[in-house]
This record gives C-alpha cells, sequence and structure tokens, in this order.
C-alpha cells in the first residue's frame, strides 16, 4: 500500500548513491517527504520535495500514478531514476508528460574560486544594492497570494512554512533598485549542510548581469557558513551561468514536465 514508511532508512538504500539535495532533504526529515509502495520492506521510492518528485527502486505503476492525499499542486517535475521508470511515466501519463532535459552538476566546494566570485558580486551596476533576504523580504514574496504579481519571485521561499523556518534553514541574496526586489537568488529547499539556488529576475530587469551577481554573492555566502550551494539547471542558459560561476558540469539526465497533475 503506497504510503510514508515507517522508517527513511529502507528508502536510503533505494536512492542510494543518488546526488540529488532535494531528495537528501526529504531523507532527512528537513522538508518533503519520502514515499514507499510498502511501509516496512519497500522496493519502490518516491521522494517529493516542492515541484519535484524522483522515483527509484523498482518501477511501480501505482506508485507512479500514486498523488499523496490533500496534495492539490497542478504542476510536477518527475525524475526516474533509470530507464525503467522512464518507461512507465510515459506509460501512466502519456501526452501529459513532456519529456525534457536538465543538467546536474558535480557537488565539491573545491570547484569555486572566491577572488572570481567577488569581482563578479563588484560588477554589481550602480543602481542597485544587495540585500540578504531577511523577514520583511520573505513577507513581501508572500505577498497578493493567488496573483501573478509576485509569481517570479515565490519560489525563493515558497517551501518554507514560515520566516523562522527561512531564518533556520534558508539563505537568499537579493538586488534592489527603490527599495524593491527585482532579483536575487535563494534556497529553493534546504538539507544539513547545504541549500539547492534558485535565481530569478523580474523580466524587465533581465539581461543585466543580476542573476550572476546574486548567484556569486549567495555562494561566498553559503561558503562563509560552511554550507554547499547546489545547483542543477533547467536549460543551457542556466548550465551556462552556473559554469561561469564555478560549478563543474556533471551529466545531462531526462525529466518529465507533467501539468494537470491534479486532475490527473
Amino acid at each position: 500500500m503506497m504510503g510514508k514508511p515507517e522508517s527513511t532508512a529502507a528508502a536510503e538504500e533505494i536512492f542510494a548513491g543518488w546526488q540529488e539535495t532535494l531528495i537528501w532533504s526529504c531523507l532527512q526529515g528537513v522538508m518533503g517527504e519520502i514515499y514507499t509502495d510498502h511501509a516496512v520492506n519497500p522496493s519502490s521510492a518516491m521522494a517529493l520535495l516542492g515541484d519535484f518528485c524522483f522515483l527509484a527502486g523498482v518501477p511501480s505503476e501505482e506508485l507512479t500514478r500514486f498523488r499523496p492525499e490533500g496534495c492539490s499542486q497542478e504542476f510536477v517535475i518527475m525524475v526516474p531514476r533509470d530507464e525503467g521508470w522512464a518507461q512507465m511515466i510515459e506509460g501512466c501519463y502519456k501526452d501529459k508528460a513532456k519529456k525534457v532535459i536538465r543538467y546536474a552538476f558535480h557537488k565539491g566546494p573545491d570547484t569555486f574560486c572566491r577572488r572570481k566570485l567577488e569581482e563578479m558580486v563588484s560588477a554589481l551596476p550602480a543602481e542597485y544594492t544587495l540585500r540578504m533576504l531577511d523577514e520583511d523580504i520573505f513577507h513581501w514574496c508572500r505577498e497578493d497570494q493567488g496573483t501573478k504579481e509576485r509569481e517570479w519571485c515565490r519560489d525563493w521561499v515558497s517551501q518554507y512554512a514560515d520566516y523562522e523556518m527561512y531564518r533556520r534553514y534558508g539563505l537568499g541574496v537579493v538586488a534592489v533598485e527603490d527599495g524593491e526586489p527585482v532579483s536575487g537568488a535563494s534556497s529553493y529547499s534546504s538539507y544539513r549542510g547545504g541549500i539547492e539556488i534558485e535565481i530569478d529576475t523580474r523580466p524587465d530587469h533581465r539581461r543585466r548581469g543580476l542573476a550572476r551577481v546574486c548567484g556569486a554573492k549567495l555562494i561566498l555566502e553559503c561558503l562563509k557558513r560552511g554550507l554547499y550551494p547546489s545547483w542543477d539547471a533547467q536549460n543551457l542558459w542556466s548550465k551556462a551561468l552556473a559554469e561561469s560561476l564555478g560549478y563543474r558540469f556533471d551529466r545531462p539526465y531526462t525529466a518529465y514536465e507533467i501539468w494537470g497533475w491534479n486532475q490527473l
């Protein structure tokens, strides 16, 4: 029966070797949830955090179709551990599953050059200032829920129940113009030892180098605190930005974007 396992120990074995911080967040109980095909002796496991759903173990149609009770999200990105899971996703969701390629990077703080990152930060255009993502900005990101006005930046804080949780686990830097954030780099998610970076810029302020500046500053802040700033690229633009910041490309991987998940 699909549901939460009695212990995450068995799921840890199923996910072993998968270098994905969102899975670590779920296994560590920091955020997200683990679901399995059996409470005690699972052979299949799902890690669900925000928009991402990771599937590992023995391919299971029931787990692939499983949606937790009360889960109403419309969009999900399913990531298969292997080709068996990829075929299962395609078979279950058919034309609802859009196959995409994402880009993974090696994880290791030795890849970063602090001097180069500091030079990038110093390139901030004069009309902007940098500011840490504090309580005021946290709540600002959540204003106008249900509208599109702050949709561009909500993932800076969307996985944190409240500011206290963000203060404890999260970290972010924003570029401000005339008192209002227009670009920033923040933790999409957190695990013990690091964060997964989310970078967003308001459409009318793009192509001004703000994403690179904010990304460089957040990496420096993470290194200062002994945290690892993990990066996963959605597209080639994000891949190029990551490499310019010092990340070492590991491999492309397959994922599936599914809309209308709450209606399937």
